[in-house]
């Protein structure tokens, strides 16, 4: 079978050793990365070179170094090729955009079905999976009510609240998109094996997890980061006082990304967790779909940014060069990053990036980003 992906294959092989190396996580990994310039290059790097990177330690220097990594990178490879699962890797032009702004998104992840990333309108439907007819019967009547203006519904496809936002978008022939604490090999929960096909057909899977990963219970808690990265928006249906949905809602505020939850009686156990929420500004108080179109401006048609014109042979101010040299190199930076190592107050480069950008020479992203045109 050809391969069905643009990574090349050596690429592959080295992001697939790196995510799985002991003690490197996506963010210390995304810095190795960009200290050495590519991550296969990490590999060929001289260990006194690496040991250099801020957080690296003799036992991660050992982890990297670990030979028995390449043959599992080679065999997980040979999975993806046979399987034809298409991999995602974070520098690529093909990573979710909402995602590719989490400063803990994956490195890498695994995609299956008819997913397109996209969607200007993406929102996550989490909460408890012990849901009542209540909650339920919410699920259904936000999401119909939603699906007038075409919104890719995402979720992590376990029991109560998330099947049911699987399946009530299907219903309503809206793009899902199901994240999974696991590897392909399994579903879990089994019983959810009868709605693989219909998730497939109208978006699919993704996961960061190896073919043979079993679902415990830290993969369900990193899970819970891609569900609200990829999103623009997370809504809570349901929850008691503690439970993913909740993990899941912090991690979106953690991004800058909104969060609603629907109220219910104090009496209620599954409407705890939504009413700490509100009461904690954590969340916006909804009580209908309308509410979200609202704050979300979907209510408003959806319009194309006017493209500002890149001039050619652009006369820059100093500052305004020096700004513009880092964020070619680095890439997509935080505002406070760039203000850092520019050694610029915040005012001052505010102001510098809203010159580069009337110029055409930058543009702002969701989160505070910033990158080069």
């Amino acid at each position: 079978m050809p391969n069905c992906y643009a990574l090349k294959k050596e690429k592959l092989l080295a992001a697939l050793r790196l995510q799985r190396t002991k003690s490197v996580g996506p963010i210390l990994a995304k810095k190795l990365i960009r200290a050495t310039g590519d991550v296969e290059q990490i590999f060929r790097e001289k260990t006194k070179n690496l040991a250099k990177i801020e957080g690296i330690n003799l036992k991660i220097l050992k982890h990297l170094s670990d030979s028995e990594l390449e043959t599992l990178a080679l065999q997980e490879w040979e999975y993806l090729e046979k399987n034809a699962i298409e991999a995602r890797y974070f520098l690529d032009s093909d990573y979710p955009n909402n995602l590719s702004h989490c400063i803990d998104g994956p490195i890498l992840f695994f995609k299956e079905g008819k997913i397109n990333f996209n969607s200007q309108r993406i929102i996550s439907i989490v909460g408890t999976r012990q849901m009542t007819s209540y909650g339920r019967r919410l699920c259904r009547e936000f999401i119909d009510g939603l699906a007038q203006y075409d919104p890719t519904i995402v979720s992590g496809f376990a029991y109560g609240v998330d099947i049911c936002a699987h399946t009530s978008a299907i219903e309503n022939k809206l793009q899902t998109i199901a994240v999974l604490a696991h590897g392909f090999e399994q579903i879990y929960p089994k019983v959810h094996k009868k709605y693989v096909n219909q998730v497939k057909e109208n978006g699919g899977f993704i996961t960061e997890f190896w073919h043979q990963e079993d679902p415990i219970r830290e993969h369900f808690i990193q899970r819970n980061r891609i569900v609200a990265g990829l999103s623009q928006a997370t809504l809570v249906i349901e929850s008691s006082e503690k439970g993913g949905s909740l993990i899941t809602a912090d991690l979106a505020n953690s991004y800058n990304r909104d969060v609603f939850a629907i109220p219910g009686r104090t009496s209620d156990l599954f409407s705890t967790g939504c009413n700490e929420l509100i009461k904690n500004h954590k969340a916006a108080l909804v009580t209908s779909p309308a509410d979200i179109a609202k704050l979300l401006n979907w209510d408003q048609p959806l319009k194309t940014k006017a493209a500002i014109q890149k001039q050619l042979f652009v006369s820059l101010a100093p500052l305004e060069q020096k700004v513009y040299d880092y964020l070619l190199k680095e890439g997509k930076q935080l505002l406070d990053v760039i203000a850092l190592e520019c050694d610029l107050r915040l005012p001052l480069l505010a102001s510098l990036l809203f010159q580069l950008e009337m110029k055409g020479l930058v543009q702002p992203l969701p989160g505070k980003l910033f990158e080069a045109v």
